[in-house]
């Protein structure tokens, strides 16, 4: 296999380290990704489900961990419990590892075990000074019409920035008819 050279992400890209990394980390990583079988579901813009076909497993051999950016979910057998002889055996029971690079902010929400399914929910929370905020515009006050204030008018109305002219001329005009 050919391998990929990462560099010029870094050149150009502050903070991708981490992306980085996980791409040459799965690069390295032998696939041994098929067992057990799992889907991994984007149920809305922020949660996600990952499911895994367990059958075999109780619930007590299945272990989940969340650390900070990484899921790990691992099965072990327990031994010498089965005094079975089998003619064949197809489902397969071997122990497991499976890991997951989660996202920032991304978090295990639960985890359900119902009919050899292992369900795993994740949700993506972002901390209230992550989320996107609107930002309001100001314009400076018109220089050429300046803004006439009667005694009752509030001070912070003196302050506030002006909309723009379109906005605020029927307000002149009703003032101007009033006086």
């Amino acid at each position: 296999m050919r391998a990929l050279n990462l560099s010029p992400l870094y050149g150009s890209m502050v903070g991708a380290e981490r992306l980085a990394d996980a791409l040459e980390s799965a690069m390295r990583t032998p696939d041994d990704s098929s067992y057990p079988p799992y889907d991994i579901e984007k149920l809305s813009q922020d949660a996600y489900r990952i499911s895994f076909a367990v059958a075999g497993f109780r619930p007590d051999e299945l272990q989940i961990v969340a650390e900070p950016n990484q899921l790990t979910v691992s099965g072990r057998k327990a031994v010498g419990e089965d005094t079975r002889h089998y003619l064949h055996r197809g489902i397969a029971t071997r122990a497991f590892d499976r890991r997951f690079e989660l996202a920032d902010y991304v978090v295990v929400r639960n985890a359900t075990y119902d009919n050899g399914m292992l369900i795993i929910e994740l949700q993506r929370e972002l901390p209230e000074a992550m989320k996107p905020r609107r930002i309001g515009i100001r314009t400076p006050q018109v220089a050429s019409a300046p803004q006439q204030l009667s005694d009752d008018a509030p001070l912070a109305e003196a302050n506030a920035p002006a909309a723009n002219d379109a906005a605020q001329e029927k307000p002149r005009r009703a003032r101007r008819k009033a006086a």
